[in-house]
């Protein structure tokens, strides 16, 4: 799961990511309209944690746009302006959810979790193919009942896979899930994870679609 993280003050902005990278996402930052605008036309989020207060205007500004523009990226208002006035305001401009400061980080992600769930049209909160199950909540795997153990990345590829059962991911698309602006990406990372899940959950259970990418196989 890839997230934006819209946040000016740094200590709280280095909290979220390393917060959130703990729950199994990659966070990318910035901290304010401009590059947070910047950011969402040229990326793909999965959900965005945006901050009201930035040093270039309101995040409402950044999210009204967003709506109008027909973006549909679930958002979660993070701020300390937390009356009752305010969090209608927020909601009433198209955000998904609010949560005012100071905040639980587990109970940031577990919303960050939800707001991308509904978002992506899913209601349970374990993925399922065959018999797999993923649990984005506790980043656990089971095969057939199984405990599998699966290293933060291998974790990730898998669930970009069964978010989408049946849609082939091209490599380029995985890589988005698994890394940051920031982070280095090897060449052959995707490849490596793909290899060692095989080994773990199948050789048949991730199919290869040559020239295309990867898909899970939702059948058991």
């Amino acid at each position: 799961m890839r997230i934006l993280v819209v946040e000016d003050d740094p200590i709280l902005a280095d909290g979220l990511q390393v917060g959130l990278n703990l729950a199994g996402m990659t966070v990318d930052r910035v901290e304010s309209c401009a590059d947070a605008r910047a950011a969402l036309a040229t990326s793909v989020f999965d959900a965005m944690v945006l901050d009201l207060m930035l040093p270039d205007g309101s995040g409402l500004d950044v999210l009204r746009d967003m709506r109008r523009a027909g973006d549909r990226t679930p958002v979660l208002l993070l701020t300390a302006m937390d009356e009752t006035p305010d969090r209608i305001r927020g909601l009433d401009s198209g955000a998904d959810d609010y949560l005012g400061k100071p905040f639980d980080l587990d109970e940031l992600s577990a919303r960050v979790r939800a707001i991308a769930r509904r978002g992506a049209g899913r209601a349970a909160p374990c993925l399922v193919a065959g018999g797999l199950t993923l649990d984005p909540a506790s980043l656990s795997a089971t095969l057939d009942g199984m405990a599998l153990a699966l290293s933060r990345r291998e974790f990730a590829v898998l669930s970009a896979l069964m978010e989408r059962p049946g849609t082939v991911l091209s490599k380029s698309e995985i890589e988005d899930r698994l890394y940051g602006w920031q982070e280095e990406i090897e060449s052959n990372a995707v490849e490596v994870h793909i290899h060692h899940l095989r080994a773990k959950i199948g050789r048949g259970a991730i199919e290869t679609v040559r020239g295309l990418g990867y898909r899970i196989r939702t059948a058991s």
